[in-house]
């Protein structure tokens, strides 16, 4: 029986960055992964995804060479060739965590683990199983997509993320069930690649999360790029056929319309991965399926930690990454501070694309904040018109008794590029002065966040 400091397990980006940073603590290390090391992020979720949209949107570029003056004959796309550079992508980056895990002396397991007791799990692999202890034991093991009860995904005509990341074909008509990031990404590379794609909400507006400015915002430009949007909307039956998808939608308006789609992607949020981990026998608090922890990722269960995806919102990779290091600090005798939800960006990569951190407008007024807000358009910038990419606007939400920074709203080209600079502000509570005593280069897309705040205090130069 393998004896170690600290067990993880599951090796997604919350996983294996606790493994790192405990290692580099000085503890024995050990990491259990059922699949892939790197888990759904790098090899099926956030990596390859973003690998998809990168060649979508050259496509789309190439298919409008005319705005810059060039000349692009007899475009057309191999998604074979797409999906094999995406995959491939995906591949190095699991190499890479292969190559951390032994630069930094982690052991890995690979099989199904079990908790056994606080600080005992077995591990499972081709019929054999193995005991291993550990003082503290890390759980990480993620989320899988939602289905739809009463049309679960069969990978041919009814998909989840993880089919829509290797189709065999572009869908020529395709219905988009949830528009959440993981949704509209979707929705977004599949319509520049050609398909003719209607996406279904439930909610008043599309990605819910985000400030209703952005919402409204980004459903006129999908709608302007030919997709089909339906807000309030909700499918009531949905079949699979030999040739494509049946849907009955009701509309806003309470009428059921029948209609005919060759794909259907179901993004309608996750389940975590919990059952047959052994939680049961520990008695491990949870609250809607997800596992209870306090600001520093402990469950309820000396000994027993919990990160990412299993835990409370907002699921991300980059909060999981960020609460494997606060655990494995904790474990190692550190003091590190706790995670503060506000503080976590979002991100999503459609075309345009949509970044945020805080509270939304509505929100901040919802907790009684007197707000002054900013908002410029990036057709007020140089270097979005240089690019050619004129659409979009940051919008900021400011404490108009103290300054602080309460929110940062922005959709357009390449803002989850830029939303990392309010983020850092957030983080260093700094306050509406220290923004505009800040130099922004000259000409860059970052010039409007300076712009924003301008304008939230009445200072605005360029618009």
């Amino acid at each position: 029986m393998a004896d170690y400091d600290l067990i993880v397990l599951g090796s997604g980006p919350g996983g294996y960055v606790a493994a790192i940073r405990a290692a580099q603590l000085g503890l024995n290390v050990a990491i259990v992964e059922r699949e892939n090391l790197g888990g759904i992020c790098l090899n099926w979720g956030c990596i390859p995804t973003k690998a998809l949209l990168r060649s979508a949107e050259i496509y789309h570029y190439m298919q409008h060479a005319g705005d810059f003056g060039l000349t692009a004959a007899n475009i057309s796309a191999d998604i074979d060739a797409v999906v094999k550079r995406s995959r491939g992508v995906a591949k190095q980056l699991n190499q890479g965590v292969t190559h951390l895990m032994k630069k930094n002396k982690i052991t890995v397991h690979l099989g199904d683990g079990k908790l056994l007791a606080a600080n005992r799990l077995s591990v499972t692999k081709d019929g054999k199983t193995e005991e291993l202890t550990g003082k503290n034991i890390i759980l990480a093991t993620g989320a899988r997509a939602r289905d739809l009860p009463f049309a679960p995904a069969d990978g041919k005509r009814i998909w989840t993320y993880r089919h829509a990341m290797v189709p065999s074909e572009i869908p020529k008509k395709l219905l988009v069930i949830g528009s959440g990031a993981i949704g509209i990404e979707f929705a977004s590379f599949y319509n520049d690649m050609g398909a003719e794609v209607t996406v279904v909400e439930m909610l008043d507006r599309i990605v819910p999360v985000e400030d209703a400015d952005v919402s409204a915002f980004l459903e006129k430009s999908l709608t302007k790029q030919g997709m089909t949007i339906m807000t309030g909307a909700g499918v009531e039956s949905l079949k699979a056929t030999a040739t494509g998808v049946s849907a009955s939608i009701k509309g806003k308006d309470g009428t059921v319309v029948a209609s005919a789609f060759t794909h259907c992607i179901v993004a309608i949020g996750i389940v975590p991965n919990t059952e047959d981990i052994g939680l049961e026998v520990l008695g491990v608090e949870m609250d809607r399926g997800f596992l209870k922890t306090d600001t520093h990722c402990r469950t309820n269960v000396a000994g027993l930690w919990a990160i990412g995806d299993i835990t409370a919102p907002p699921w991300l990779a980059h909060k999981a990454s960020h609460e494997g290091v606060i655990a494995a600090e904790t474990i190692a005798g550190g003091q590190p501070h706790a995670m503060d939800p506000l503080n976590i960006p979002g991100c999503t990569y459609c075309h345009p694309q949509v970044a945020s951190v805080g509270m939304t407008e509505a929100k901040a007024k919802e907790a009684g904040y007197d707000v002054k807000v900013g908002n410029f358009p990036f057709l007020g910038n140089g270097k979005a018109i240089a690019l050619g990419e004129a659409e979009g606007f940051i919008k900021t939400v400011f404490d108009a008794k103290t300054g602080e920074l309460l929110g940062a709203h922005m959709v357009g080209a390449e803002v989850t590029e830029l939303i990392q600079g309010y983020t850092i502000g957030k983080t260093a509570e700094l306050v509406e002065a220290d923004f505009m005593h800040t130099v922004f280069p000259h000409p860059t897309l970052s010039e409007m966040m300076h712009e924003s705040v301008l304008g939230a205090y009445g200072k605005m130069l360029h618009m």
